[in-house]
């Protein structure tokens, strides 16, 4: 079975994650987030994928490769311009042009089970058939109303107060038939929400809607990205140590401790937790639960690190909290600091001893930050 990835965005709502990675190359567990997704296709039967790239896509061909260590085969189409999610999926048509074909996101994060998805549309009449789930504000999505035999009679994208007529929203996961290739447009941007599906409702062409049961989510912000780890946290099954806990040193709950890890005297790891390998944890630290740290990370004594997650290369001090943080590579923390809930550190940014970050800062690569409380983002010029 063939599906395409569509990576062509730029990741805007996660900076400062983004400027140096496109986004479905974020850690999610310390490994590229769409690494899970193309690991979750190839159990699920979906052998032959296509990935359509946009921003700083060379990175995700450098990741992934031609696709043998996932057992699966990998073709790469570059998009010269923004073609829209439809226009890019069309860029990719000489790999489709076959058969039915699964088209999914590039961020999305996900349990479905989507060979049951793929066999739903072949029973079908279909030219596509669109997965559904039910959302508690579903304002941010595309909605559709189907009926008893699932085929969806309306369809509106972001609907406003007063156009929600259901909560059935968009995944923005699709089964297209490959003759939906003559039904997109060439000389503009065109878009699956905003374009396609209006023209073949108002065409009075078939399309259905699969209720999907599971969980879905994307990696759209900083929120989602956490929601998402911590998820993904949950389902981490038993204990796997390969580093050295010193004398004193606890392990409660699911966690996986990488090669050549150093835990200090009297620490404690709270699962579920995955720490990366040679990374070197101090005395009297606290650690979890729902975080994860990276490889080649120092952590100073008497520290606290709770729901975070902590990417590679990462120098944290004594007796600093962080709570629900996103650290990016190389940072650098010093002693006695704060990092509150919700803060995004960017890649080798340097914060100065006794300095708090308030709740939602986000913070640009290479910034050094020596105030003492920090409470609105910091902007470097240069990016």
């Amino acid at each position: 079975m063939k599906a395409c990835i569509m990576c062509g965005g730029v990741g805007t709502r996660l900076r400062p994650l983004t400027f140096e990675r496109p986004k479905p190359t974020i850690p999610l567990l310390n490994k590229p987030s769409i690494a899970h997704l193309i690991e979750h296709l190839s159990d699920r039967g979906f052998d032959n994928i296509v990935l359509t790239l946009g921003h700083l896509g060379e990175k995700i061909e450098e990741c992934l490769g031609d696709g043998s260590s996932f057992g699966v085969t990998i073709h790469y189409v570059y998009e010269k311009e923004k073609l829209g999610t439809a226009g890019g999926v069309k860029n990719a048509e000489k790999y489709l042009s076959d058969s039915p074909f699964l088209v999914v996101g590039g961020d999305h994060v996900l349990d479905l089970n989507l060979r049951e998805f793929y066999q739903f549309h072949r029973k079908h009449d279909g030219i596509i058939s669109v997965g559904l789930l039910p959302i508690d504000d579903p304002t941010e999505y595309g909605i559709a109303e189907i009926n008893v035999n699932n085929r969806i009679k309306r369809f509106i994208e972001k609907p406003a107060p007063g156009q929600i007529f259901t909560n059935l929203a968009s995944t923005g996961i699709y089964v297209c038939d490959p003759e939906i290739f003559d039904l997109i447009q060439k000389d503009r941007p065109y878009d699956f929400a905003r374009d396609l599906f209006p023209a073949l409702l108002r065409d009075g062409m078939s399309m259905y809607g699969w209720l999907a049961r599971g969980s879905w989510m994307d990696l759209g912000c900083p929120k989602e990205y956490r929601a998402a780890s911590k998820w993904m946290l949950e389902k981490l099954p038993g204990i796997e140590i390969a580093g050295h806990l010193h004398e004193g040193a606890r392990l409660n709950g699911p966690a996986h401790i990488g090669n050549e890890v150093v835990l200090g005297e009297n620490s404690v790891v709270i699962g579920p937790v995955i720490i990366g390998a040679d990374t070197v944890i101090g005395n009297d630290v606290l650690i979890g639960p729902y975080t994860t740290i990276g490889d080649g990370c120092r952590i100073g004594d008497s520290s606290q690190i709770l729901s975070s997650y902590i990417y590679n290369g990462i120098s944290i001090g004594d007796d600093v909290s962080i709570c629900g943080a996103i650290i990016d590579d190389d940072a650098v923390v010093e002693n006695n600091c704060v990092l509150e809930n919700g803060t995004v550190i960017g890649p080798r940014v340097t914060i100065r001893d006794g300095t708090t970050i308030h709740s939602d800062v986000r913070i640009w690569p290479e910034a050094d930050i020596g105030a003492k409380e920090v409470r609105e983002d910091v902007i470097c010029p240069e990016y």
